[in-house]
């Protein structure tokens, strides 16, 4: 492990370096390349730096120890052992994981794609308290939101709405959001007061850069209409929004919220483009399924992760077994403890793997 902390550190170094030559500094690609990774390599070079000083001091201490000593001094340097000693275990679990593969998707921004599943209008209104979940957890962060496509039903819900995230590591953490989420809840539109089971399902992508899936002209059908509001009406007289077909895999995208057709239709690419990416890894997924089976894993959309029961405010994880009785705090967008359980079980699933391999 050592020789492949001190491999990482000399080659972080060697990009401190690269960074300071004015040739990469004229290179826009090399530049944010070399950046990225530098960037990336940050908390494990920190982590070792200060594992290394750790030690030295560690050493110093015991040598010390064998030194003639009065009583008081030596009780000090036992201290201090013993304070060293425990942070030096503590580095050493923190660089076992920051060494433990990382998923090449989390640090990019996501697309997330909410739907109304079963339970109609009920099944639309939770859709949006999803959405508002999750915008406000992305305030939480940092992150800025965008909505891209909203499908709004007559009593304000969405059969369907897409946004993107943007921030950094924004994909680490939505990413196990991906699965049928269950509200059990006196819907709105009920009079007789009785308790509803309804599902929203949610979908969430890394935003895939054009040169990772490539879409050719010749392979897209451009369709323009006019944008519509609640209930389907037009809301402008300019055909503004747009529909892109991926003829090869007949995946459709389409967006209506931008300002202008070109701007929709740049959206509607970076859907597609997540789409296709999206499909592509669940198959090589799939291929794998029989060996390793992730208790959080985000590959099916219809595996059931999460009930939100409003009567107990009890929200539940079926994945990890988690329940919490906050169910306010949860939808106003305080996910963390949460998302930080997934974290721990998933990092958990990759250490087992690790020493089997």
């Amino acid at each position: 492990m050592l020789d492949r902390l001190q491999s990482l550190a000399d080659r972080y170094d060697k990009l401190s370096e690269l960074l300071c030559d004015p040739d990469v500094a004229n290179d826009s690609k090399k530049l944010r390349e070399y950046s990225k990774e530098q960037s990336d390599l940050q908390p494990t070079y920190e982590a070792y730096t200060e594992y290394k000083s750790v030690m030295s001091e560690l050493e110093a201490a015991k040598t010390m120890m064998q030194e003639k000593l009065d009583d008081e001094m030596r009780e000090m340097v036992k201290m201090e052992i013993e304070d060293l000693s425990a942070r030096q275990k503590e580095l050493e679990e923190r660089i076992f994981i920051l060494l433990l593969p990382k998923d090449p998707n989390d640090d990019k921004n996501v697309i997330v794609e909410i739907r109304g599943a079963a339970g109609g209008d009920e099944a639309a209104l939770f859709a949006a308290d999803l959405y508002r979940m999750y915008t406000r957890f992305a305030d939480s962060q940092g992150w800025r939101t965008e909505l891209m496509e909203a499908n709004v039903n007559g009593l304000g819900g969405f059969k369907e709405v897409i946004f993107m995230i943007t921030g950094k590591g924004a994909y680490s953490k939505m990413k196990y959001e991906s699965g049928a989420h269950r509200v059990q809840r006196i819907p709105v539109t009920e009079s007789g007061g009785r308790i509803h089971t309804s599902t929203s399902t949610v979908a969430v992508m890394p935003e895939i850069d054009d040169f990772e899936i490539e879409i050719h002209d010749k392979d897209i059908r451009v369709d323009t209409f006019c944008s519509s509001g609640a209930g389907g009406q037009s809301v402008n007289t300019t055909k503004s929004a747009v529909r892109v077909t991926h003829v090869p895999t007949g995946i459709v995208a389409q967006c209506q919220d931008g300002k202008s057709q070109h701007e929709n239709k740049d959206k509607a690419l970076q859907v597609l483009r997540a789409r296709i990416y999206d499909i592509k890894r669940q198959e090589e997924e799939a291929k794998y399924a029989g060996e390793r089976k992730s208790k959080v894993g985000t590959g099916d959309r219809s595996e059931r992760i999460r009930t939100y029961n409003f009567p107990q405010s009890r929200v539940t994880d079926h994945r990890i077994g988690l329940t919490l009785h906050k169910l306010e705090t949860v939808m106003n967008g305080d996910m963390e403890e949460i998302i930080q359980a997934l974290t721990v079980t998933e990092q958990a699933e990759i250490m087992e793997r690790e020493n089997q391999g």
